[in-house]
């Protein structure tokens, strides 16, 4: 069996041809086009304008997963159709139908949350239930409890901003490009935190309550305060710059972490699942693998690989194999769904 799939969540332009043979899953091809040289200039994505980049980069795109798998036989076609951006979704969404029409394939629609944590199962089945798993990205910050493949309770999500979207907000007050994650990670990996010189502490936003829920936007105006009330030689400075840096993700860690951990000792699970943009983030990645193994160590411990944490479409791949055309739904009746939960299919 193979498939293909397509991914047009954000900006990124995702397609990736999955074979099936005696159970395992062989990459045929994985093409990804970013658009972040693009956005950069802005600050953030521009719905409309990532639109227009999919639909210049979708048959190019296309073209060059097909010939890298050698231009396979296709059994189903996959795409994405929520949570996103509605008009990129839609982008990726016409796409696919007119594709399917044109072969005469079944179109199976896929979760692009539920796609992030089965991201995490390309080489083996999950299999270790339940498990909590911890999806955190640019527009989504959520602790689910998944019972099985398809059988999801959402048991927390940000209640304003995303981990990944303060990263962005705060890299911009400190003067950094976009996209804010990636660099405010670099400059923190230049400070040692045993020698902060500004000594900043920034507020841990709900870590305490007994709530499975996050809170960002209060840590994006401490940062705010804090880098105005600093002279204009010290704002500019490389030192206050990697301090902060380094304080702002040790506070979004300190606060993902906890909640994690609350999650998984309290529904006794067997395994931590972790997904999404930012979980790409070395710190994140380590030091909850060091907090599990020593406060659950009998937990198994999921992370996708890092390039399969942004955007790509072979996560939709995965997700639309483990569900197969059981999900399958008539042409006419697939839509972009912006705002779709998690065990949502339409």
């Amino acid at each position: 069996m193979i498939i293909l799939a397509i991914e047009t969540s954000c900006d990124d332009t995702g397609i990736a041809i999955l074979e099936i043979r005696n159970s395992k899953l062989e990459i045929l091809s994985d093409i990804v086009s970013s658009q972040v040289k693009l956005h950069k200039k802005y600050g953030g994505v521009y719905p409309f304008l990532a639109k227009r980049e999919h639909q210049k980069n979708l048959p190019m795109v296309l073209k060059k997963a097909v010939d890298r798998a050698k231009n396979p036989k296709i059994d189903f076609l996959a795409v994405t159709v929520g949570p996103g951006l509605e008009p990129c979704l839609w982008t990726g969404i016409n796409f696919a139908l007119a594709l399917a029409k044109k072969i005469n394939l079944p179109l199976v629609p896929v979760n692009h949350v539920e796609a992030h944590i089965l991201a995490n199962f390309i080489n083996e089945r999950p299999k270790s239930f339940p498990a909590v798993c911890l999806v955190v990205s640019g527009g989504h910050t959520q602790l689910i409890l998944m019972k099985n493949v398809g059988k999801y309770k959402i048991l927390g999500e940000t209640r304003d901003d995303a981990a990944g979207e303060c990263f962005d907000k705060t890299a911009r007050i400190l003067g950094l490009v976009y996209p804010g994650g990636p660099e405010i990670a670099k400059e923190a990996a230049k400070h040692d935190r045993q020698k902060d010189k500004y000594h900043i502490e920034l507020p841990r936003p709900m870590i305490y309550q007994k709530n499975y829920d996050f809170s960002f936007s209060g840590l994006k105006t401490a940062v705010l305060y804090d880098f105005k009330s600093r002279g204009a030689k010290t704002r500019k400075s490389k030192e206050y710059i990697r301090e902060m840096c380094s304080e702002i993700q040790q506070t979004a860690i300190d606060v993902l972490i906890r909640k994690t951990l609350k999650a998984a000792k309290d529904f006794r699970v067997k395994a931590v699942i972790l997904g999404g943009g930012v979980a790409a983030n070395k710190e994140l990645r380590e030091q909850l693998k060091r907090k599990i193994g020593k406060e659950m160590p009998h937990t198994i411990y999921y992370m996708p690989d890092r390039k399969y944490c942004t955007d790509n479409g072979l996560m939709t791949a995965v997700a639309a194999y483990y569900h197969g055309t059981e999900k399958t739904k008539n042409w006419k009746k697939i839509e972009a769904s912006a705002n779709l939960k998690i065990g949502e299919y339409l």
